[in-house]
């Protein structure tokens, strides 16, 4: 097959280094997963190997060019996201990310999108009044409601962020914990605490607390209520039942935005009981105002790790159950 090589101008010696990475480690990524040989003269990086495959490393390496020259950070799941899109012809996907923030948290860092399965479940919850956001762990579902939650009560959108999930845990009962109902739920909040300390400040955070202006609560408080005017958020949805779900729904008042997040493929959920958030999405996926955001593996923002074992996860869900799947 014919060789070729193309140069890439790294512009200057700081942006190189941060272009090959500690030790290389960026550069030999690429190099390893798109079968390219590389050499470094100064600021020009030569990148040769079959056309094919040196085309699709040279447009790798200029969108993390792009990145670096934005002032965004680039790390080892970055780069293996980066080569995904340009395998799908989707590069200047990378581009859409940038653009915008989602939130500024209360030591002033800016949160973006961080993949276009991201980008698309913010722009998601902008335009619709409510949103289902479906996938597995690290794909920062929660976190970035929670951010829209607080961008919108800072600018007086709603009056309230109510935040909620069903007391439902893999292998724990919550009669067998110390304390009331509020103290027992209180460790499978914490996810909730975290994300709204972090976006207001805990001192900003307790007050707000305090005034009711934030609520974190457990499903069944929502009952027999009418929620208007406020920022909805219930996580770990795909251990509500059906009826949970449909009572939790029913509560939106005039003035409120609801998002509904979960993960399907871990549902724990007594057997013979149906997940409400599967029900759900797929009796309202025609309805003005719903929409239902996927995010997958290649949206996985953690360390690079857990994008490999979603994968392998993926992998043995999708081999035949003889007893069925809930």
């Amino acid at each position: 097959m014919e060789q070729t090589k193309i140069t890439i101008d790294a512009g200057n010696l700081d942006d190189m280094q941060k272009l090959l990475g500690t030790f290389d480690e960026n550069l030999n990524i690429v190099t390893r997963e798109l079968g390219v040989q590389a050499s470094v003269e100064g600021v020009l990086l030569k990148i040769s190997g079959d056309e094919d495959n040196t085309a699709l490393a040279a447009r790798v390496l200029e969108g993390i060019l792009k990145l670096i020259r934005a002032g965004e950070s680039v790390d080892k799941s970055r780069i293996v996201y980066c080569i995904e899109l340009a395998r799908e012809g989707n590069l200047e996907g990378i581009e859409q990310v940038m653009s915008g923030v989602v939130a500024i948290t209360s030591r002033g860092k800016q949160i973006k999108c961080k993949t276009v399965g991201q980008k698309k479940y913010v722009d998601a919850i902008k335009k619709n009044t409510v949103v289902f956001g479906v996938g597995p762990a690290g794909t920062g579902k929660t976190y970035l409601a929670v951010c829209l939650a607080v961008s919108a009560f800072k600018g007086k959108q709603v009056e309230k962020i109510i935040l909620t999930r069903p007391a439902v845990e893999a292998g724990e009962k919550l009669g067998f914990l110390p304390g009331d109902l509020q103290t027992k739920v209180d460790p499978y909040l914490r996810p909730l605490y975290d994300a709204l300390q972090e976006m207001f400040g805990m001192e900003t955070y307790l007050k707000l607390m305090e005034k009711g202006s934030i609520e974190i609560a457990p499903l069944a408080y929502m009952r027999g209520r009418t929620l208007s005017n406020a920022f909805i958020i219930l996580d770990e949805a795909q251990n509500t039942t059906c009826e949970q779900m449909k009572m939790f729904l029913t509560r939106m008042g005039d003035g409120s935005k609801v998002v509904v997040t979960g993960d399907v493929t871990q549902i724990d959920l007594p057997e013979g009981k149906k997940s409400g958030l599967k029900h759900a999405i797929s009796i309202l996926k025609n309805i003005e105002g719903i929409e239902t955001v996927t995010l997958t593996a290649k949206d996985v923002v953690r360390h690079p790790l857990v994008m490999q074992i979603v994968r392998a996860y993926e992998r043995e869900n999708q081999r035949p159950n003889p007893g069925g799947k809930r």
